[in-house]
């Protein structure tokens, strides 16, 4: 399973960079918000440059001529750009005409086993089921991811990736490699959370301390 960062903070992305972890980046409207980004195209591009796979950018407008617009202006930011486009029914035929057009598209929102597959025969690069928000209203969020996967498998004809999103905690990323998710995008925090672990920071503690003990004598 690959991972992708969820998030727009280019401090952020650079860091998890370095560890040589993530494969792309997701990116939505309240991300780039809560970054207070006065130039969507430039932050976009900049992130595009950090990382080489693919990089989710959600369009901002409604409507189907509105989206299509957008979603190519978008796709011309970068070669490894993905559009986010809403698994809506005029997501759907978005979806259909960008596929047709050789523009990689993630549908997004998806809450769904219904809506991803919908999504995967419009065309769509990447379906992106939202786990936590699933989770939130009383659903089993990964029971969707592993649903999608499992029925995804069944047809070899489809090539649509599964995204597992709206991750919260390192245990959905564990539940989502074991239900077969292609890739998990998370926020930096997780990703820090799943890097961390008591016994290890104890480990080398104890192998540091005892290492000391030894050079002294």
């Amino acid at each position: 399973m690959r991972i992708f960062l969820d998030t727009a903070n280019i401090d952020q992305i650079k860091q998890a960079v370095k560890l040589g972890v993530i494969s792309g980046v997701t990116t939505n409207p309240s991300l780039v918000s809560k970054e207070g980004v006065a130039d969507y195209a430039a932050t976009i591009k900049e992130i595009c440059s950090i990382v080489p796979g693919p990089i989710s950018v959600e369009v901002l407008v409604e409507g189907v001529k509105p989206m299509i617009e957008q979603a190519r202006q978008i796709s011309t930011w970068a070669p490894n750009i993905v559009v986010k486009i809403p698994a809506t029914a005029e997501g759907l035929e978005v979806t259909s005409v960008l596929a047709k057009e050789g523009i990689k598209v993630n549908f997004t929102l998806c809450f769904s086993l219904n809506q991803a597959l919908l999504g995967a025969r419009a065309g769509a690069t990447y379906v992106s089921p939202f786990v936590g928000r699933l989770d939130d209203i009383g659903h089993d969020g990964m029971q969707v991811v592993k649903d999608i996967v499992g029925v995804f498998q069944k047809y070899p004809e489809i090539h649509t990736e599964v995204i597992a999103a709206s991750v919260r905690h390192p245990e959905h990323c564990v539940a989502a490699a074991k239900a077969g998710a292609h890739i998990a995008t998370v926020p930096n925090n997780v990703l820090v959370q799943m890097i961390q672990h008591p016994l290890t920071d104890i480990g080398v503690s104890r192998f540091l301390a005892d290492w000391k003990r030894v050079s002294r004598k």
